[in-house]
């Protein structure tokens, strides 16, 4: 079966086969990847474990069907384009030959450092072709990477070493994004300290700061490089895996405090991330795809490595930011590398749309054809805005919906092929089949309805554990209601049976198209010395989308508040990083509880959001009166 879908008719007609034979349909575009050994059994489920096998008992190299396959027909072709941080210095492009060569240079780097299949590497680095190339080494080796974000701060590292035992770290010497410096060397060196599962750290050279080198522990990349070279190690034979061994681990936000380590798998990885790319995009060989995204995230991995790379599309790496140096960069490199397709976050969108129509004066946009959008809904007004100004109107905008769970998209247009909407992720992709539910699980059937949005049927890239703690994924997203994984999102369907995302129904926030857990700010901000306890809930924000707002209970009058709210900002930017710092802190004197203790962040959620005139009962608080203070002094 084709990958690509070629019009709206063909979309329903491949939909209804895709829910009615769905075993069927995915083993046809199962046919489309290469495969050391084809599968016993394509699908094997219950989400009541959850247990879910795709492709079982298949064996194959997620990296062979990202690089060895195209190296006949497309080894001279750009697989990797990388644009600085830095305008003035040079780009640097990869052929698909190339980027083989190093990732098998590489790879050869990790077994000589002791790496063997099912070791977990933690990387954390800025967004440069080795990052795409050790991850693809890790996984050319059967290696379980977990990809740290640049932003994360040392104790954020720790944590997610510690829960992997991660034996090895990749990081550089430091980075740059925007005006910033980032000391990537120096922040795993203190996370280190807490880590003793961690054997080796491989440095590459960026910024050229100095550095701290830990006689028997660091090594340079490049020092790494050159033994291989010298052993001539010049190939490295991609390892067998299984279908449904483990391939890496992204840690994400939970309503409890702890990340949970998202784990996908090999076989059913690749064919969403490959399959939704194509598709979704409506890629074209030769074209030019740029998505502004930080490998760091799950957009990173699905949608600029591994889908990109299966489909032998080049990908654009962008180690900058959309504002530096001024907010005509993305414009900049689209024109300079004519960009065929742009995906990007809304958050950018609308911080782009504040500097107005200037910073796109003198900028050909004429190269590009289709544009995306992910990480959160997308609002209407930056819609039009990317449509008219970006697009010229001439380039399909396909907001797509889905989760670092998820593997890869889940609902979204297909480029050109299904209707768009402004505000709507639209339909759900072939083999993906939503529902909505109320609180009681029921579920809600015909269009024009609103609910909670599940999956009843599993996709190839659905989440299979959380990593050491299985439990913790069954509760999470399938005890909720029986039967369906739980999204954790609220959803509209419209008279045209088209969904619009409402945003998270959990303690989840979405800052600029990153989830960052309630419980994980609060307990950073209850580090702080002065803090006897804190509630955080999300407020509509402009340019982010959600902002962080928090309600602050420090008993001890400080006579400099503002000084306060700096210190308690910093408190949050050292345990988490500085995408979690709060937007608005508001000293209260007590927050509002039930009699059993349960803090009403229902009641806060409103006050933040400035609708104070219906707050709800109140009676069955503890204390009443609290409201009526926090209400008074809100920001």
């Amino acid at each position: 079966m084709n990958l690509k879908i070629s019009s709206f008719a063909e979309y329903e007609q491949v939909y209804k086969q895709s829910v009615e034979q769905p075993e069927e349909f995915w083993a046809a575009i199962a046919d489309n990847f290469q495969w050391k050994k084809k599968w016993d059994k394509v699908l094997d489920w219950n989400f009541t474990e959850p247990n879910v096998k795709w492709f079982d008992g298949a064996k194959l190299n997620i990296t062979e069907n990202c690089l060895d396959r195209h190296l006949d027909t497309l080894g001279d072709k750009p697989a990797i384009i990388w644009e600085p941080n830095d305008p003035n210095e040079d780009h640097r492009v990869l052929s698909y030959k190339q980027l083989h060569a190093k990732v098998c240079q590489f790879a050869n780097v990790l077994k000589n450092n002791g790496v063997k299949k099912g070791d977990r590497i933690c990387i954390y680095m800025p967004m440069l072709p080795e990052l795409a190339i050790a991850l693809l080494a890790c996984a050319r080796v059967g290696a379980i990477h977990s990809v740290v974000f640049g932003g994360f701060s040392a104790q954020s590292i720790a944590d997610r070493i510690n829960d992997a035992t991660c034996s090895l770290v990749i990081t550089a010497d430091g980075g740059f994004r925007g005006a910033k410096d980032l000391p990537l060397k120096s922040v795993i060196d203190d996370a280190l300290v807490q880590c003793q599962s961690v054997k080796r750290v491989i440095v590459l050279t960026r910024s050229r700061t100095p550095v701290a080198m830990i006689k028997g522990r660091d090594v340079w990349w490049e020092d790494e490089i050159k033994k291989v070279e010298t052993q001539g190690n010049v190939d490295c034979p991609a390892e067998e895996m299984d279908a449904e061994d483990m391939m890496f681990i992204l840690y994400t936000s939970g309503s409890t405090g702890k990340p949970k380590g998202v784990v996908h798998t090999c076989g059913g990885y690749m064919v969403y991330a490959g399959y939704t790319f194509a598709n979704v995009f409506q890629y074209n060989p030769g074209e030019v795809y740029f998505c502004t995204a930080d490998i760091g995230w799950i957009t990173g991995h699905s949608y600029i490595v591994y889908g990109p790379l299966s489909q032998g599309a080049t990908s654009l790496m962008f180690e900058g930011i959309p504002t530096y140096p001024d907010a005509g960069r993305f414009w900049d490199v689209v024109d300079k590398h004519k960009v065929n397709i742009l995906y990007t976050a809304p958050t950018a969108i609308r911080s782009l749309m504040s500097f107005g129509d200037e910073p796109l004066k003198g900028k050909d946009l004429s190269s590009l054809t289709k544009l995306g959008s992910v990480g959160e809904p997308i609002n209407e007004e930056a819609w039009h805005w990317y449509d008219e100004k970006i697009g010229k109107s001439n380039c399909p905008i396909v907001d797509t919906w889905w989760q670092t769970e998820n593997g890869g998209i889940l609902i979204s247009p297909i480029a050109g092929v299904t209707p768009t909407k402004p505000g709507y992720a639209t339909l759900p992709l072939p083999g993906v089949q939503p529902v909505l539910v109320d609180e009681n699980g029921k579920e809600i059937l015909g269009n024009g309805v609103s609910g909670n949005l599940c999956i009843k049927f599993p996709w190839p890239g659905i989440i299979r554990t959380t990593y050491g703690d299985h439990e913790r994924c069954r509760q999470t997203y399938f005890a909720t209601y029986p039967g369906m994984y739980f999204t954790g999102d609220g959803c509209l369907r419209d008279e045209d049976g088209y969904y619009r995302i409402t945003g998270r129904v959990d303690d989840v926030l979405n800052v600029s198209g990153h989830r960052i857990g309630t419980a994980e700010v609060e307990n950073a901000i209850n580090m702080h010395a002065t803090v006897v306890e804190s509630a955080v809930v999300g407020y509509p924000h402009d340019i982010k989308g959600q902002g962080v707002y928090a309600f602050v209970v420090c008993p001890a009058k400080t006579d400099n508040e503002d000084l306060t709210r700096k210190d308690i900002m910093m408190t949050v930017q050292r345990i988490i990083g500085a995408i979690a710092k709060p937007d608005k802190i508001q000293f209260v004197s007590g927050l509002p509880k039930t009699r059993s203790g349960k803090i009403m962040r229902r009641i806060l959620r409103k006050i933040a959001e400035g609708e104070t005139s219906n707050l709800g009962d109140t009676s069955t608080l503890l204390d009443p009166g609290v409201v009526e203070e926090i209400k008074a002094g809100a920001l």
